[in-house]
C-alpha cells in the first residue's frame, strides 16, 4: 500500500528499514529482498522477473568539525522487462503479470517525456512505480540508466523500444543540490561567504592576524 507524505514523495506503508554499518550488511539485505521477488517460466526465460525490484539506500552524513549533517537516497531499480504476450506464450496470473508490468513501463515513459518537455503536469500518479520513483526522475536527483539488449533478431523490436527509452530518459536535465536540515544549510552558507571574504582580503586559512608576542 502507498501513502503520500507531507512533502508530497510517496512510500510503502509498513516497509521495513534497517540499519547498515558496512558494503556487505547493506548486499545481504538486497540479496533477502531479491529471494522474495516472483519468477516465472516462460517461453522466453526460464526465471522470468514478475515485477520491478527497489531498493533504497539512505546515506547520512555529520560533518564533525564543521556540524553540518548531510541526507541523500540511493535508489537501485530492476525494471522487469516489456513482453509481448505472443512471445512469451503467458496465460493466466503470470498474463496479468506480463500486462502490469507494460503498463507501468508506458506510464515510466510518459513521465520522462513529460519532464523532458517540461510540461506543468507530471502524472506520476499514474503507477506505483512512477509514484515511488518520483523523487529519482524529476526531483533533486542524478539518475543513471542502463538499458540491456538482446543480441537476436527475434528481439530487435524490443532492442529499439529500449533503445527509445534510453534516448528520452537521458535527455532529462536535472540541477541537484545538497540536502542539508535548513539550520546546517544556513551555516554552510555563512561558511561559504566567510571564506570567498578571506579569499578576497588575501587572508590564508589557518592564518593567525595577531603579531606574536
Amino acid at each position: 500500500e502507498l501513502k503520500e507524505s507531507a512533502s508530497k514523495l510517496f512510500f510503502v506503508k509498513d516497509l521495513s528499514m534497517h540499519d547498515v554499518d558496512s558494503t556487505v550488511a547493506a548486499m545481504n539485505l538486497m540479496e533477502d529482498g531479491l529471494t522474495r521477488r516472483e519468477v516465472k517460466s516462460t517461453d522466453l526465460n526460464a526465471d522470468s522477473s514478475r515485477s520491478h525490484s527497489l531498493f533504497a539506500v539512505y546515506v547520512k552524513t555529520w560533518d564533525k568539525e564543521q556540524d553540518i549533517r548531510t541526507e541523500a537516497k540511493l535508489n537501485l531499480v530492476d525494471l522487469a522487462g516489456s513482453e509481448r504476450s505472443t512471445k512469451t506464450g503467458a496465460t493466466g496470473d503470470t498474463l496479468k503479470e506480463g500486462n502490469n508490468i507494460n503498463l507501468s513501463l508506458t506510464a515510466l515513459g510518459t513521465v520522462i517525456d513529460c519532464l523532458v518537455k517540461s510540461k506543468p503536469h507530471i502524472p506520476y500518479r499514474s503507477s506505483p512505480l512512477t509514484m515511488l520513483l518520483k523523487d529519482g526522475l524529476g526531483g533533486n536527483s542524478r539518475t543513471v540508466i542502463v538499458g540491456t539488449l538482446g543480441p537476436s533478431e527475434m528481439n530487435s523490436h524490443e532492442t529499439v523500444s529500449t533503445l527509445r527509452f534510453i534516448d528520452r530518459a537521458k535527455q532529462i536535465k536535472n540541477k541537484p543540490k545538497v540536502q542539508m536540515d535548513p539550520k546546517d544549510a544556513k551555516i554552510a552558507e555563512l561558511l561559504e561567504e566567510v571564506a570567498k571574504l578571506k579569499k578576497q582580503l588575501g587572508i590564508e586559512e589557518g592564518h593567525d592576524d595577531e603579531d606574536d608576542d
